[in-house]
């Protein structure tokens, strides 16, 4: 009975991934932000990747263009070479869970304890200690977002309308016309550089980075977006 209850908890305090184009007001989550400066944070979920990660870190580097990198532990410790190229070429990291556990099928203080493992590896390689957290899926509940705020960790989402959904590998294509064709001030784009092929992403960027660059867009790290935004 008591294995029921917990787990009928856990059901009850579960928060679906809305679809607002902009955080509700007072609101624990950021979806987005609200500018009107042409400002907009590029955001990649699930590496390193050994192949093309290093391909978009040289794309972000001939744009000027800052981003951020919702790591997996696991990886970091894979490729920790990677994970400080992104430090030192001015990138945030960020915490993405150390295996990509979807909180929907894992208990949340299993969720808690993968952060904050993926806190410790970030920072033993990098030296950085990330302040945003990204759930895998977009799945998070009350449980998780109070722990997040004892923790100190902004939990960041995504513009919906930029989920490029680059993981189903749609095509360099209908990437980019995703995000060009959806793009507003404060976005939070979605993209991936996670375990395998992801080359539709590289050549989808190399036509997304100038083209949104003439438009005059500034490329902003999340943190760095919500800083100048923030009231």
């Amino acid at each position: 009975m008591k294995k029921i209850a917990a787990l009928l908890l856990i059901v009850s305090l579960m928060i679906p991934v809305t679809t607002s184009a902009a955080p509700t007001p007072g609101s624990e989550v950021v979806w987005n932000v609200q500018t009107d400066q042409k400002l907009i944070a590029l955001t990649f979920d699930d590496g390193p990747n050994p192949v093309y990660t290093p391909q978009i870190l040289d794309l972000l580097k001939q744009y000027q263009a800052k981003a951020t990198f919702f790591v997996l532990g696991k990886r970091v410790k894979m490729y920790p070479a990677i994970a400080i190229r992104e430090v030192n070429e001015g990138h945030e990291i960020a915490n993405h869970t150390f295996d990509h556990h979807f909180l929907k099928n894992y208990p949340p203080e299993r969720i808690v304890e993968e952060i904050r493992q993926t806190q410790e590896v970030i920072f033993d390689i990098t030296e950085q200690m990330p302040s945003v957290f990204r759930p895998p899926g977009g799945f998070y509940n009350d449980a998780l977002l109070q722990s997040m705020k004892e923790d100190k960790l902004t939990v960041v989402m995504w513009s919906w309308y930029q989920d490029t959904k680059d993981w189903k590998k749609p095509g360099a294509d209908k990437i980019v016309q995703t995000v060009l064709g959806n793009v507003h001030n404060g976005d939070i784009i979605l993209f991936h550089d996670l375990e395998g092929d992801c080359s539709q992403t590289v050549e989808a960027l190399k036509r997304i980075l100038p083209e949104l660059q003439q438009r005059g867009y500034q490329f902003l790290t999340v943190s760095d977006l919500i800083a100048k935004t923030r009231k």
